[in-house]
Parts: C-alpha cells; sequence; structure tokens
C-alpha cells in the first residue's frame, strides 16, 4: 500500500478523530439509514472524548455525501474542529468505527485500500499516445504525447518509383520520433504519479517500440496487452479485465516476494537479529521490539501487517516526532521526548513507515506472516 497521501496527518499535532464509514445508498431507506450511521459515529466520538467542534466538522462533512455517486465506504481524519482528510475506499468498512486517539487511527486502511498498484496506462498508436492514471480512487487521465501533425499515416501504398523508399523512410522515421516522444512522457508521469506498475495498449509493433525506449527500471515494470486502443471505438471491457489480472499479479507476486525475503531474513521466530555485516536486503525484523527499532532507524524496506495480529492493537509511546516511537515510557522519555503518550503499535509504526517512504504490505488473513502480526524486511543491518 502506497502510503504518500497521509502525509497530511503528520505535520499537526492531535488527538484525531478517525472514522470509517459505509457511504452506499443502494436502497430506497438510503438516508434513513445513513443519518443513522451520522448519529452512530457522534455518538461514537463525543463517548471517547472527542471535543465538539471536531464531532461537528465530522458530522457536516459526512451530511455532505452526494446522494449519487458515493463511493462504498469513506475514512475521514478530523483535528482540531477540521477535517484533515477525507478519503474513499473502495471496499466496505464492515462496521462503522470512529475513535479519538493521540495518533490518527490509519490500520484499516490496510484493508479497505488493498495492495493493487497503481497503473499508468498508455494508448498507443502511430501519431502518439493518451495517458491515464489508475489507483485507488479510480482512473484520470493525466495527459497524451503527440507527435508531428501526420506521423504514421503512411501505410498507403505509393507509387513504385524511386521517390518511394525515400517516403517509406521518411514515414518510419517519423515514428520513431513519436516513439522516443511516448516514451519521454511515460517516464515523465509515471516519475509525477509515484505509479507501480506501466501497461502499454496499442498495436503489437508499436507498444514493443515506446516499450524498447524507456528506461531499463521501468521496463522491468512494464507489461504489454492485447486489448484496448487508441481509437474512440476500442473495446474498453477486455481491456479492464486485462489491466485487473495484471495489477493482481502483480501484488500477488511483491507479496510472495517480500514474505520469502521475510522467512529468510528473520531467524528464529521473535528474534531480531543482529550483525556487525551487512548482509543484504533479506534481514528482517520480527515483533514489536524489534520492528519498532527498525522503523525509528529507517531500516525499513517494507512493513509487513497483518491486520489481525495479536501485536497490532498493542500500545506503544509516541511523540510529536514521526520516528518517536519506544516500547516503554521510559524508554520515549530517554529519547528525549518530554510528555510520550500511548498509541497503537499498528498506527505508529505506519506514521514512522509512510513518512519514511517505506512499502507496506498487508499479509491476509491465513497466510503465514510475522509472528503476531508486525514484521519488516530492512534495507540493511547495523
Amino acid at each position: 500500500m502506497e502510503l504518500g497521501f497521509l502525509k497530511p496527518l503528520f505535520t499537526r499535532q492531535g488527538p484525531w478523530a478517525s472514522v470509517y464509514i459505509e457511504t452506499t445508498r443502494a436502497t430506497e431507506d438510503a438516508q434513513r439509514i445513513q443519518a443513522l450511521r451520522e448519529r452512530a459515529v457522534a455518538s461514537q466520538l463525543i463517548d471517547a472524548g472527542a471535543d465538539a467542534y471536531t464531532v461537528r466538522a465530522v458530522v457536516n462533512r459526512l451530511a455532505g455525501e452526494p446522494v449519487s455517486g458515493a463511493p462504498p465506504g469513506r475514512a475521514l481524519f478530523a483535528a482540531g474542529a477540521e477535517v484533515v482528510l477525507d478519503i474513499p475506499l473502495g471496499n466496505i468498512p464492515v462496521a462503522t468505527e470512529a475513535t479519538w486517539s493521540a495518533l490518527p487511527h490509519i490500520a484499516p486502511l490496510a484493508g479497505l485500500r488493498g495492495d493493487e498498484p497503481s497503473c499508468l496506462v498508455g494508448y498507443i498508436d502511430r501519431t502518439g499516445a493518451d495517458l491515464e492514471l489508475r489507483d485507488a480512487h479510480g482512473r484520470e487521465a493525466v495527459g497524451h504525447a503527440q507527435g508531428k501533425e501526420g506521423q504514421g499515416r503512411g501505410h498507403r501504398s505509393m507509387p513504385a518509383d524511386r521517390y518511394e523508399w525515400h517516403y517509406r523512410n521518411k514515414v518510419e522515421n517519423a515514428w520513431n520520433e513519436t516513439a522516443d516522444i511516448i516514451a519521454a512522457e511515460l517516464a515523465r508521469q509515471w516519475t509525477e504519479s509515484g505509479a507501480e506498475l506501466v501497461v502499454l495498449a496499442g498495436d503489437p509493433r508499436e507498444r514493443r517500440a515506446v516499450r524498447n525506449r524507456l528506461p531499463e527500471h521501468m521496463q522491468a515494470m512494464t507489461i504489454e496487452v492485447d486489448s484496448g486502443g487508441r481509437s474512440p471505438g476500442a473495446s474498453k471491457n477486455a481491456l479492464d479485465r486485462e489491466i485487473a489480472q495484471a495489477r493482481e499479479r502483480f501484488a500477488h507476486e511483491r507479496l510472495e516476494g517480500a514474505l520469502e525475503r521475510f522467512r529468510i531474513g528473520r531467524g528464529r521466530p521473535g528474534e531480531h537479529r543482529e550483525s556487525t555485516v551487512d548482509t543484504g536486503p533479506g534481514e528482517a525484523a520480527e515483533g514489536i521490539p524489534a520492528v519498532v527499532d527498525a522503523v525509528r532507524t529507517h531500516q525499513v524496506a517494507t512493513l509487513l501487517l497483518s491486520p489481525d495480529g495479536s501485536d497490532a492493537a498493542r500500545e506503544v509511546w509516541v511523540g510529536p516526532g514521526v520516528d518517536e516511537v519506544a516500547v516503554q515510557r521510559g524508554q520515549a522519555q530517554a529519547m528525549g521526548i518530554a510528555k510520550p503518550v500511548r498509541a497503537r503499535a499498528d498506527d505508529a509504526l505506519l506514521r514512522s513507515a509512510a513518512a519514511a517512504g517505506s512499502e507496506v504490505l498487508v499479509v491476509p488473513a491465513g497466510m503465514p506472516g510475522p509472528a503476531g502480526g508486525l514484521g519488516a524486511v530492512l534495507r540493511w543491518t547495523t
């Protein structure tokens, strides 16, 4: 799960109201049900000790939900009488949940948004390409790349005279220039969007030409699909299926790879392996003390989280800084945190991971993962 969108939550102090609520309106009495959900949110926040101004800000935001076009669910995070972040959810929360805590309760997002990668799609033809970003928010047109007017329109036959070769060579050179332009724009959008996967749709020859011009690290994250195209009449249903399958396959392989590196590196369950020699990316940390130590020193490459693990809801001690997290209160004070407060371990570790740009992967129920539900693959060891 990519966590960069959460950074606005870490630049201001709490306490925080965190709300997870279903927002579907598929029944005739949807408005009445939604009103009951809003009252349940207000009641839970008041019972938890939230101030009246923040409760009102949350309820007012929920009341502004459109009658149609609403996502299946929403997550809201509010502090100081202001809703700081309002996130549409692709999955429906199991139940309405509203909490009041020192840190925003971000852990449920891991299961509600999923691990499917954001995807940059290029619809390619001989004249250029249209670019689209697909992520947890849906899909969005992000730009286009266009060659010179008339490029690539040289498929028609030419007279068999001495000018034919020159004409065809000119057309081919024009297409090569267009392919360069498309590849450059894809690389630029890849960097700006933070996409994890590139999908190229269009004629096989044109796809291949563009892919070969991408930077090497992008080529490794690029797939080609046979469905879809740039023309207005191109079928989108088959393309959507191919892209969904590619994203699902990518997410599964990424998780399996991270778990394999974790299993190789962790040693005995519950042990944080110490070494004076850099043994590579396979080194791992498991359990709250080891993972807390790793996030505090920015060693975490991938944070592994099992939402139903016993360690997720355990308490740690935190300060206002994203790296200020400790297992014990005395340890937090020794770090220079004047007034440490309690927080859930999963929320604290996710905060640190998001701020450090670490990857976060959810281990589904039933799949072997870290003991207690919290683990990490490390960048290096000390």
